[in-house]
């Protein structure tokens, strides 16, 4: 059973724009059915970790917003990340699933019992994925990975009824 999903965010929490206004302030986009399934994956007693490459105040809000377990950005090794999470939370890669879009989360997907792609992901992750969604980055892939996640391990009915 899946207890961990691992959260690249440009190009899968968003869709991968990097927006600056006149001042220089970064802007991202974030998709709201992505942040209800990650809030209801936690309400189901799971955690979320989200392992980005870059570094944002915006990332970093999002995730508060949304009772991310673990954030970790300006990452150079994401496997190493992985690693230190399921050591502390006594898990095994059997129990995580992730997703990512390009090259620098190959070795994150092939060491998760579960990988993702974004539909717009790289084509160069075909070897090292498991499923690759319909649905773009920022455009609601988190949610659909999740909605896997759910149907596969039998939590839809749990899922559903926390917002009954």
């Amino acid at each position: 059973m899946i207890e961990l999903i691992v959260l690249d965010v440009d190009g899968c929490m968003t869709d991968g724009s990097i927006i600056y206004d006149n001042s220089g302030n970064e802007i991202k986009s974030f998709n709201v059915k992505d942040g209800l399934a990650i809030a209801s994956w936690i309400r189901l007693g799971k955690r979320v970790a989200i392992i980005t490459g870059r570094s944002s105040k915006i990332v970093e809000k999002r995730a508060k917003e949304l009772g991310v377990t673990y954030l970790y950005q300006n990452v150079k090794d994401k496997e190493l990340i992985l690693n230190e999470i399921i050591k502390k939370e006594n898990f095994s890669l059997e129990n995580v699933a992730a997703i990512g879009d390009d090259l620098n989360d190959i070795k994150l997907l092939l060491n998760a019992k579960l990988s993702f792609t974004p539909h717009d992901g790289s084509k160069y992750l075909e070897e090292s994925i498991d499923i690759r969604l319909e649905t773009n980055g920022g455009r609601g892939a988190v949610r659909e990975m999740i909605e896997y996640i759910i149907k596969v391990d039998n939590l839809e009915r749990e899922f559903i009824e926390l917002w009954q």
